[in-house]
C-alpha cells in the first residue's frame, strides 16, 4: 500500500492541508518506523499549520501525536523492536501519515490495557493535563481553579484529573450544552462565557477573593480576564492561543494586580528526558485505570479528511478529543 501524508505546501487555513503519497525510508540514526493506527488531532496543530508555530520548512507535515506499531528500527535502537505497541506526543510535526520515521527514545511503549486510539487521542492531552496540575502548580485537596475551556480534549481530562485531586473545578465553556458536558467530568461551576461574566461569576464564587490559578489555553480573548479572575499573589498558566496570541504585556501590571505570577510552560520542556517522558505517561495510565479519568473520543475522521476536522476544531464544534485514522 502506497503511503500517504497530509502535507501544507504554504501557511493558511485549512484548505492548506493536502493528502498525497510519500515516501518513507528506512530508519537510520536511533529512528523507528511506525506504522499508525490513530492519529491524535490538538490545537497546536492548527498552529503550525497558520505559520502561528513556524516550521523549520515548506512543504512539511503537521500532527505531533500518534500512536500504532513499530514496524523496523534503525540498527542502533535498543529502547523499543519491530511489533512493539508505541505511542508518542512530542513530535516533530508530522504524525498525519500512515507511516512516518521518530527517534525512537521518543516513543512510550503502551501497556496491554490501553488501546492505540485511546493512546492517540488522550497522550498529549493526558500529559499536558499531568504537567499543569502536578508540577506547574501543583494543585492541593481543596483549591480552587478556574480552567478555560473545559469542554474541549484538554478541559474534560483536566477537570476529571482536578476531582481526583480534591479541587473545586470552574471552567469556561461556550454553551449550555458543553456547560452539561464539563459538569458530567467534573466541573462543579461551568460559566457560559457566551451570556455569563466570567470575572464576575468567579468573585462571586471565590468571596470576592479570586483563584489562586487559571490554566488558559485560550490566548488573546481571555488573558486580560483571566488576570482579573486572579487572587493576590495568583498563578496565570497560559499553556494555549485557541484565539490567537495575547497582546504584548506590561509586567508592572503583575504588581499592579496584586503580585501576580504569569508562566507560559509547554509539555516538550516537562518531557524533555526519557525517564520524564516515561513518567508523566505513567501517571497519565495510573489515572486511567483507576477510573479517575476517562478519555472521551468525540469524533473521528479518515485520515484524507483532515481539512474537516481542522474546521471543526477551530469552530469549536467539538467535544473531548478528536481523531484522524489513517486506511487499514
Amino acid at each position: 500500500m502506497t503511503d500517504h501524508a497530509i502535507l501544507i505546501h504554504a501557511t493558511g487555513g485549512p484548505e492548506v492541508l493536502v493528502h498525497e503519497p510519500v515516501n518513507v525510508p528506512p530508519p537510520t540514526n536511533g529512528q523507528a518506523t511506525i506504522r499508525h493506527e490513530a492519529i491524535g488531532v490538538n490545537f497546536i496543530d492548527t498552529y503550525h499549520r497558520t505559520g502561528l508555530y513556524a516550521l523549520p520548512h515548506l512543504p512539511h507535515g503537521i500532527g505531533m501525536e500518534g500512536a500504532g506499531v513499530v514496524e523496523a528500527v534503525a540498527p542502533d535502537v535498543t529502547v523499543v523492536k519491530p511489533g512493539d505497541r508505541v505511542a508518542y506526543a512530542n513530535g516533530p510535526p508530522g504524525s498525519y501519515a500512515t507511516r512516518r520515521n521518530l527517534v525512537a527514545d521518543r516513543l512510550v511503549p503502551l501497556p496491554d490495557d490501553i488501546d492505540a486510539r485511546t493512546a492517540a487521542a488522550v497522550l498529549l492531552q493526558g500529559m499536558t493535563v499531568e504537567y499543569l496540575v502536578r508540577r506547574t502548580f501543583p494543585v492541593e485537596a481543596g483549591t480552587t481553579v478556574l480552567f478555560h475551556a473545559a469542554a474541549g480534549g484538554v478541559g474534560l481530562l483536566a477537570c476529571q484529573w482536578l476531582k481526583h485531586l480534591g479541587a473545586t473545578v470552574i471552567g469556561t465553556v461556550g454553551s449550555d450544552a458543553k456547560a452539561d458536558v464539563a459538569r458530567a467530568a467534573g466541573c462543579d461551576h461551568p460559566i457560559v462565557y457566551t451570556r455569563e461574566d466570567v470575572v464576575e461569576r468567579v468573585r462571586e464564587l471565590t468571596g470576592g477573593e479570586g483563584v489562586p490559578v487559571v490554566y488558559d489555553s485560550v490566548g488573546k480573548d481571555t488573558f486580560e480576564h483571566s488576570l482579573d479572575c486572579l487572587r493576590r499573589r495568583g498563578t496565570l498558566v497560559g499553556f494555549g492561543n485557541a484565539s490567537g496570541k495575547p497582546d504584548p504585556f506590561d509586567a508592572l501590571e503583575l504588581a499592579r494586580r496584586g503580585s501576580l505570577y504569569l508562566t507560559r510552560p509547554t509539555l516538550f520542556d516537562y518531557v524533555h528526558t526519557r525517564d520524564e517522558l516515561l513518567a508523566s505517561a505513567e501517571a497519565l495510565w495510573d489515572v486511567i485505570r483507576s477510573g479517575a479519568v476517562k478519555p472521551n473520543i468525540g469524533k473521528t475522521w479518515p485520515l484524507a479528511e483532515a481539512a474537516a476536522c481542522h474546521r471543526a476544531l477551530e469552530a469549536r464544534e467539538t467535544t473531548g478529543s478528536c481523531l484522524l485514522l489513517p486506511p487499514d
